[in-house]
């Protein structure tokens, strides 16, 4: 255990110097008086709340529960604003952003008087900027997350945030509906703060920092207005502060084992395909090398048991009250590292000894899987030398071996503006092949990956294709949509050279995606492709594009990403 003097605010508040002098005198300047916070462990809390992030907009209470804990504990905690990172409003998207708030976390962490952290976090992005900024210091941290929102309900049907908007969005196209319908609609998706409530990026995130030992045991899944929530802001706060005292640091928890099982999870919940990007390039923080073979390898051993939207009928809140994280885990423990340390217990093994599942339809046993594999496919071939992924549960099986003709578009708003054109001849059976969304091309790669399908079609009844993108897509989105294809084309990856009618096979039992073009004429296309220009003259843009790498290695900033030491701030 820490003695007072050996804490890291001590150079800040317990020498003798001017500086400290000053510090403490700037303190008084705040309101505490000195038995509230010297000798005590400083808890930074780390809170993305917004006015516009409604994920998150119940986090400015929550962190009144953190500090409750904290105080409680003996601490003294100092919340900090950070970045809000809101799907639904950003544009071009978050993931833009994501390196931007794990920069700004690494960077208010290392220069403050802080001991320990409590981060705030649940929209898509939030999870993994949070947590690559504070590996990056290595502080004992302890993550809580936003929650899920409560069911949406229309009409006697439940809704799903996300999946059941594309879903309601097709029937209006296909005239299934009006806009009276949709105007009800739009007020029972989204009905409580939290982030979605389906298995979409969100939930599987938080669910991969519970899993990797960083949230008090059950966290992930915890509706975000119930009572229970505020609870474990509580407990979240009294446990960072023993964490300080026992100084275990994030990189006693985010190890090689602890990245293996949260793949496995994220695998057996049938979550998001965005998980692979943001867990690479988390692991690469931790400086633990992960690539897009571990998720495969992984996918072919573990079945999918959690039976949760959009690939399967439930929502979060029947997946909290059927036993959590937790209970899951439980059913998945001969797949999992359960001698590792979590923030919670000294093993995994303790963490779920005891845990329950009530409810066998919602987290399923491994004799009665929802599938098989994992959910999430990566695929090879000429088209993706450097990967692909796929999440073949939320497709229709009959496409997941399918040759069709290409039909092309160069960006996403010629794609919306053209998508209904009879002459593009757009049939069932087409590959419908969207480029410049990657991370450069984008920019930012955004969620244009689930392409629409042409109203003609939606009116047939059609409601999936095969679309293929070097984009990513929500974790609510669902169909045959490969994605994240490696390198882009706007770096000139084989994707740019794709013309209209070229043949494209997917086939997922295989593992591949070819273009049916025989090498001398990709070839000969590839001498005629000319780079297109920057898309940032200038800003946090040209950093961005000077410093992002390609999906496969998760999209973190290169100089970010290396191994290499940061000194030390000197205080004194």
């Amino acid at each position: 255990m820490k003695e007072p003097q050996e804490l890291r605010s001590h150079q800040w508040y317990g020498t003798d110097g001017l500086r400290s002098f000053s510090h403490r005198a700037r303190t008084r300047q705040l309101g505490y008086l000195p038995e509230e916070h010297l000798g005590k462990p400083v808890i930074a809390i780390l809170n993305t709340w917004s006015d516009i992030n409604p994920c998150h907009v119940h986090l400015r209470e929550r962190a009144q529960a953190v500090k409750r804990g904290v105080w409680q504990a003996g601490g003294f905690p100092l919340e900090f604003p950070v970045s809000t990172l809101s799907e639904t409003y950003q544009k071009p998207t978050p993931m833009l952003y994501r390196n931007l708030l794990a920069m700004e976390t690494e960077e208010l962490l290392r220069s403050y008087p802080v001991d320990g952290a409590v981060l705030m976090g649940g929209c898509d992005k939030s999870t993994p900027a949070l947590l690559m900024g504070a590996a990056s210091v290595d502080l004992p941290t302890v993550f809580v997350p936003a929650g899920p929102m409560l069911p949406g309900h229309w009409r006697n049907e439940t809704l799903g945030s996300g999946t059941d908007m594309w879903k309601y969005w097709d029937d209006k196209r296909a005239g299934l509906i009006g806009d009276c319908e949709l105007a009800e609609l739009e007020s029972g998706l989204a009905r409580s703060p939290g982030h979605c409530m389906t298995m979409g990026t969100a939930s599987t995130l938080t669910a991969a920092a519970e899993v990797l030992g960083v949230t008090v045991p059950g966290a992930s899944s915890i509706p975000a207005v119930d009572s229970g929530h505020d609870r474990m802001a509580a407990a979240s706060g009294l446990r960072i502060v023993e964490l300080v005292w026992r100084d275990l640091r994030l990189s006693r928890i985010l190890t090689s084992e602890a990245y293996e099982d949260a793949v496995a999870t994220v695998l057996a919940l049938g979550g998001s395909t965005n998980a692979v990007i943001h867990l690479i390039a988390m692991a690469g923080r931790s400086g633990v090398k992960l690539t897009l073979e571990d998720f495969d390898r992984i996918a072919r051993t573990v079945p999918v048991l959690a039976n949760l939207r959009p690939g399967g009928r439930y929502l979060m809140e029947d997946f909290h009250f059927a036993g959590g994280l937790p209970g899951f885990l439980s059913r998945l423990k001969d797949r999992l590292h359960l001698d590792r340390p979590t923030v919670a217990h000294d093993t995994l093994r303790e963490q779920i000894a005891g845990a329950l599942v009530h409810n066998d339809d919602v987290i399923r046993t491994p004799d009665n899987p929802l599938a098989q594999e994992g959910g999430v496919a990566v695929l090879r071939g000429n088209l993706c030398p450097d990967g692909a992924v796929i999440k073949h549960i939320a497709a229709e099986p009959h496409l997941l071996k399918h040759t069709g003709p290409a039909v092309v578009f160069d960006d996403y708003r010629t794609m919306q503006r053209t998508i209904n054109d009879p002459e593009l001849g757009i049939t069932e059976d087409s590959v419908l092949v969207l480029r410049n969304a990657g991370p450069l091309g984008g920019p930012g790669m955004p969620e244009y990956g689930m392409l629409p399908i042409p109203d003609h079609l939606l009116k047939r009844g059609v409601r999936d294709m095969v679309r293929i993108s070097d984009a990513r897509m929500s974790g609510t989105s669902y169909g045959a949509c490969v994605l994240h294809i490696a390198p882009e084309s706007y770096v000139g990856g084989p994707l740019a050279l794709v013309r209209d009618g070229d043949l494209i096979t997917l086939d997922v039992e295989a593992r591949t995606l070819r273009l049916e073009v025989d090498d001398a004429e990709i070839e000969r296309r590839r001498a005629g492709w000319q780079a297109p220009p920057p898309r940032y003259g200038r800003g946090y843009g040209a950093l961005y594009q000077e410093q992002i790498t390609q999906a496969d290695t998760g999209c973190d900033f290169r100089f970010l990403a290396r191994q290499g030491e940061v000194p030390e701030p000197y205080a004194g």
